[in-house]
C-alpha cells in the first residue's frame, strides 16, 4: 500500500482511553493521513492497542515506535521527524492524543502548507483571541502571557509560541538541525518555531479551539513549564551568537 503524503505524529503515555478513539477520528477524515504513535512504555497498555488496531485493520497506515520509558516530549518527536523523513513524508503533523487537537483541523494545517504556501502550519489558541474551552482560568492566563512573553523575548512574530498542534513541510525538517535541538519538555516547541522563523521559513497560524482533555491525565508541570520560562533566554543568545545554523549535509 502506497502511504499517504502526511504522517501525524502522536507521542503518548498512558493514553489507553483516548488512542483507539483519536486514530479512528484521524483515519476517518475525507484527506487521507497515516499516522506514528511514538509510546514512551505506557504500563497501562496503550501500546498494545495499537498494535492491534495495526494487526486487525490499519496496516500500512498506522506505526508504532515503542521506547523503554518517559524520554520528553521533545525526544519523541525528534525520533518521529527522523522517521518520517526516511518514510519520504511531504508533510508532518504534531497532535496530542488526547483530543485537545480536534482532528478536523488537519486538513486545515495541511493546507495552510500545501496549498497557501506556508512552511509550517500552527493550530493556534491566541491568533484571533483567546480560544480555549475547560482549562482553569489560572492556566489559560499563564499559558497566554507565556506566549507573549517568548514572543517579547525572541521577537518572533507568533501568538501562540508553545502551540503542540503543527505541520511542517519536510524540507524545514531536514534543514533543521535535530540532533542539535536543546529542549525536551514545551520548550521544545517554541525552540522548533524559533528555529525554523531564524532559518527564513515561513510560518502560518491557523486558529483552532483547544479543548481540555476529557480523559487521561495531563504531563504539564511545574518543570516543563520553568524550562519553557527559562529556556527563551539560551534561544536567544544562541541566535546571538551564531548558533542558530542549518544541518550540515
Amino acid at each position: 500500500m502506497q502511504h499517504s503524503d502526511s504522517v501525524v505524529i502522536i507521542p503518548t503515555y498512558n493514553e489507553k482511553e483516548n488512542i483507539e478513539k483519536i486514530i479512528r477520528a484521524v483515519f476517518g477524515l475525507e484527506k487521507a493521513f497515516d499516522i506514528l504513535i511514538i509510546d514512551d512504555g505506557s504500563p497501562d497498555g496503550t501500546a498494545a492497542i495499537v498494535k492491534r488496531l495495526q494487526a486487525d485493520e490499519f496496516s500500512g497506515r498506522l506505526h508504532l515506535i515503542e521506547r523503554s520509558g518517559k524520554l520528553g516530549l521533545g525526544t519523541a518527536y525528534i525520533a518521529g521527524f527522523k522517521w518520517a523523513i526516511g518514510e519520504g513524508y511531504d508533510y508532518v503533523f504534531e497532535m496530542d492524543a488526547d483530543f485537545s487537537h480536534d482532528p478536523n483541523d488537519l486538513p486545515r494545517l495541511y493546507g495552510a502548507c500545501a496549498k497557501d504556501g506556508a512552511d509550517v502550519a500552527i493550530g493556534s489558541r491566541y491568533v484571533t483571541g483567546v480560544n480555549v474551552v475547560n482549562w482553569p482560568m489560572g492556566r489559560v492566563l499563564m499559558s497566554y502571557y507565556a506566549s507573549k512573553y517568548v514572543r517579547l523575548i525572541l521577537g518572533i512574530p507568533v501568538h501562540d509560541t508553545t502551540a503542540g498542534f503543527k505541520c511542517y513541510r519536510r524540507r524545514v525538517l531536514e534543514t533543521i538541525d535535530l540532533d542539535a535541538v536543546r529542549f525536551k519538555g514545551y520548550a521544545f516547541q517554541i525552540e522548533m518555531k524559533y528555529t525554523a522563523y531564524k532559518l527564513g521559513f515561513k510560518i502560518k497560524e491557523v486558529s483552532v479551539i483547544f479543548v481540555n482533555r476529557q480523559e487521561g491525565t495531563s504531563k504539564m508541570s511545574g518543570g516543563i513549564f520553568s524550562e519553557a520560562l527559562f529556556g527563551v533566554w539560551r534561544l536567544r543568545w544562541a541566535a546571538l551568537t551564531g548558533k542558530l545554523k542549518p544541518r550540515q549535509a
